[in-house]
């Protein structure tokens, strides 16, 4: 087996050859803007093939598809090279030093006592770093993407509130702030009021992120996989309906809510992953 730093050198090399006169003329074309939607679209094949495996598929597609989003951090870091501005050794150098640094009960002589210490030492840390270099501490809610799908920010901003106390003691506090906020929602789908609608629609959806943390179930990957399940249901139910000639649109909802419940069925069936 090689080395992976033989390997990572070796596709780096790839890179600059692709970059370089009389290199690749699609790769030669791109810059930082132009491969924003190919690195999105990488990372969401990673979690496809995340998912495939958690329900008992193979790992090596998965491999396939790490080394696609590996190729788009390579990608980037040689643009940055031709300007100077760092390359692929600096990028490896500075999450190595990150990692190291906020370690410290692992790499140093910082004794912890659980993982719940980790995530307070780690927010420390963070603030820290951050007024090293900024002059000041920021907001402990800084580093959450502003373009993250929306639970998943949801999510984290909850995280790291909590890391210095501002959270619910526990489960039953958020399970009754979800209760409150079903019933502004109903009293708001009552008024009609479109504004007070999606602003209490919001607090809902705020809370369940909230919750899904609570119970170690990411509200992301929890509604990724109901879509998924909802999309082979229903596929199943198109494929059942072509196979009785029932044409386009003419099934009745009884009809569909059959093999709805079939194709559940089916997937109760299969053997865990």
């Amino acid at each position: 087996m090689a080395a992976p730093g033989s390997e990572l050198e070796r596709l780096v090399g790839i890179m600059q050859r692709l970059r370089a006169e009389g290199g690749c003329p699609w790769d030669r074309e791109q810059d930082l803007r132009s491969l924003r939607p190919y690195l999105t679209e990488e990372a969401f094949e990673v979690l496809d093939e995340m998912d495939r495996v958690a329900e008992g598929g193979p790992w090596h597609p998965l491999c396939d598809e790490l080394g696609d989003l590996l190729f788009q951090i390579v990608f980037h870091a040689q643009l940055a090279a031709e300007l100077g501005e760092f390359t692929m050794a600096d990028v490896c150098k500075a999450i190595s030093d990150k990692i190291t640094r906020r370690h410290p009960h692992v790499f140093g002589d910082e004794q912890v006592k659980g993982a719940e210490q980790v995530l307070s030492n780690w927010a420390k840390l963070k603030a820290d770093e951050r007024k090293r270099k900024t002059g000041r501490a920021g907001s402990v809610l800084d580093g959450v993407p502003t373009a993250a799908p929306s639970l998943l920010r949801a999510e984290r901003l909850t995280e790291k509130a909590s890391r210095i106390g501002f959270d619910w003691p526990d489960l039953a506090g958020v399970r009754g702030k979800l209760d409150e906020e079903l019933r502004e929602l109903d009293e708001a789908i009552a008024a009609g009021g479109r504004d007070a609608i999606e602003h209490e629609l919001g607090d809902v959806l705020f809370s369940l992120a909230n919750l899904a943390r609570f119970v170690k179930t990411p509200a992301e990957d929890a509604l990724r996989m109901a879509t998924r399940r909802f999309t082979t249901r229903f596929q199943y139910i198109e494929a059942r309906l072509n196979e009785e000639n029932v044409p386009f649109g003419g099934a009745t909802l009884e009809h569909m809510e059959r093999h709805w419940q079939a194709a559940k069925a089916e997937e109760k069936a299969l053997p865990p992953p």
